[in-house]
């Protein structure tokens, strides 16, 4: 990431500066560079005379900007959008003119990029009031029409981390906060690794100085002290490569600074304790040498047990694609990295990459339109608005993620903690309105247990079933938790602000007026002779009714029996007498048994 442009104080005279930018980054066409030279004048023009607060030209920000999109090879378009994101904010009160310029000499998209970007430029997402929700709003969305405008504010976020010593302590931090909130887990949802890594390094620097210096000069000490070890790896790789007749790459490389913190919290050690600061890279000629050099490497070495993650044949939702294994080499750790020359560039470009291949020298494997993250805010985008919404989507889009299988291999990315009614909405909403249980790897699961990494789920439906109140409380993603609450509206369930369930007889109104009306239950007041209310013959299990369950022939359990509930391996749950023989026969019953009881009567302990 570090070029000419981007660390060199010394040149500040445009022309000069543009001179170095088209020589560092000699990819633009004859008349893309044109387009961006008339760019690069106009906001010269426009900014002459102002400086920053470090007392630097206003100008080299927005090309130091637009050298961080060249690196990853953007088109003209972005690159223009980089030297011109801020050019709104020079003149505020009157962009008539700027706008016109911009409009005729560069184009519309161009004009519509710098927008949504000045839009989201003063973003503080920390304050959570419905303006700044709002504001969020606009800069998640914006991906959905063109995501250049998300990298245009990385490739801003990235700069002004790197120079922001000029601002105070205390805004630094500030800064350096945000940029680890936000920005550097939005880079990493684009597979930006590069990007990602470095903010994450940075942001540390500012907010824990004393452990970023204490891990950078264990890093250095450590690098020194393992060069001999490193090569020796990578003879013996290199030497088994030539002889197996495949040609490879390899590069060592330090872990990243931030990469290290976490895992010394993690692990709860400190960096001296810390073996695997280092790691390999081995770039392949094709996907089947990358397997091929797996098998090397497990050949010399013993591999680490559960370290082996294969994500060629499971790319990750942000493109990523790689193999990624641990070995103990002369009793030490050794982390390994393998992938192709694509590939690489992917991981350390994501959704950017997309413009290397996009002329058709490769597959297209990371379009915008196959993301995960654009595809989940194009289904948001018509939904609710109000802070509590989008402090979900924050969280659902930028935190940690599991991902899990269909029953046709298809990848479902899931927030940390969703469960199975999350899964069933990410499906379909028809499929999330109809659950009634689920399986997880073969096996009946409740509910409202929270899925688990790479599990297989099938979703059990019922066409009489529908979203409950209860339902609300168990799901993590805002489309789950959006579309449910939206039917318990919709059908008199819940009030507006989310007050509790209505009377039984507002609900027995409301489904009067849909045609499925029911009479409302008479209330059993004790000697005043009238009957008890019918039962509605409905098991409840672990608190709710959305299961799919099977009354046992063997002993036909009817309303006010004593009833308990066994997992079966095929068929749901099956409800018995407690006192039922066949029950008690059956193998393990024990760990098989969930407590169960009928809606209405008393709740009994199994």
């Amino acid at each position: 990431m570090q070029n000419l442009i981007t660390y060199n104080a010394e040149i500040t005279e445009p022309r000069a500066l543009l001179e170095l930018f088209f020589g560092t980054f000699p990819q633009y066409s004859a008349e893309d560079k044109k387009r961006i030279e008339r760019a690069w004048f106009f906001f010269c023009a426009e900014s002459s005379g102002l400086k920053r607060a470090c007392g630097r030209p206003w100008h080299l920000h927005p090309m130091r900007t637009a050298a961080i999109l060249a690196e990853s090879s953007l088109d003209a378009d972005t690159i223009i959008c980089g030297i011109l994101h801020s050019v709104l904010e020079i003149h505020p009160a009157d962009n008539a003119a700027a706008d016109e310029f911009i409009k005729s000499e560069l184009g519309e998209t161009v004009l519509k990029i710098i927008t949504e970007t000045a839009r989201i430029t003063n973003l503080k997402i920390k304050n959570k009031t419905l303006q700044q929700a709002d504001t969020m709003r606009k800069m998640l969305f914006a991906m959905v029409d063109d995501i250049r405008v998300i990298l245009v504010k990385l490739a801003d976020r990235l700069d002004r981390m790197r120079n922001i010593t000029s601002v105070e302590p205390d805004e630094q931090r500030l800064i350096a906060q945000e940029a680890i909130d936000i920005w550097a887990p939005l880079a990493s949802r684009l597979g930006m690794s590069t990007v990602k890594s470095e903010l994450e390094d940075l942001s540390l620097k500012f907010t824990n100085p004393d452990v970023y210096a204490q891990i950078k000069k264990i890093v250095s000490l450590k690098k020194n002290d393992r060069a001999d070890y490193l090569k020796a790896a990578e003879i013996k790789i290199q030497q088994e490569a030539q002889r197996t007749g495949i040609t490879i790459a390899i590069s060592s490389r330090a872990k990243h600074f931030y990469s290290i913190y976490q895992k010394m919290k993690k692990r709860n050690k400190s960096a001296e304790d810390l073996y695997d600061l280092l790691a390999i890279r081995i770039i392949c000629a094709s996907t089947g040498d990358c397997y091929t050099a797996i098998g090397i490497m497990h050949g010399i070495w013993k591999p680490l047990e559960g370290r082996f993650k294969d994500y060629i044949a499971m790319p990750k939702a942000n493109g990523y694609q790689s193999l990624h294994t641990a070995v103990l080499c002369d009793g030490m750790p050794l982390e390994i990295q393998v992938r192709t020359e694509q590939m690489h560039d992917i991981a350390e470009h994501g959704v950017a990459s997309h413009w290397l291949y996009k002329k058709g020298q490769s597959r297209d494997s990371v379009s915008e339109k196959n993301l995960t993250i654009i595809n989940k805010l194009r289904a948001l985008k018509n939904d609710a608005e109000d802070v509590q919404f989008f402090s979900e989507i924050r969280d659902e889009l930028l935190g940690d993620s599991i991902f899990v299988f269909t029953p046709q291999s298809d990848v479902i990315e899931l927030p940390h903690g969703a469960t199975a009614i999350d899964f069933a909405y990410a499906i379909h909403s028809q499929i999330g309105e109809k659950i009634v249980g689920a399986k997880a790897n073969g096996q009946i699961i409740p509910l409202s247990r929270p899925l688990l990494n790479t599990q297989i789920i099938e979703i059990l439906t019922n066409p009489q079933a529908r979203p409950t109140v209860n339902q609300l409380g168990l799901v993590k993603t805002a489309k789950a938790r959006s579309k449910i609450k939206a039917w318990l509206l919709q059908h008199g369930q819940i009030e507006e602000k989310g007050a509790p369930q209505k009377s039984p007889d507002a609900v027995s109104a409301a489904r009067a007026a849909e045609g499925d009306a029911k009479p409302p239950r008479r209330k059993h007041t004790k000697g005043a002779g009238l009957e008890p209310p019918p039962p509605s013959g409905k098991i409840i299990v672990e608190n709710t009714a959305n299961f799919l369950v099977t009354k046992a022939k063997c002993c036909n359990p009817v309303f006010g029996d004593v009833i308990v509930g066994y997992v079966s391996r095929g068929r749901g749950i099956i409800v018995h007498r407690a006192d039922c023989r066949t029950f008690l026969r059956i193998p393990f019953v024990k760990e098989r048994t969930l407590e169960v009881r009928w809606e209405g009567g008393p709740e009994t302990d199994v």
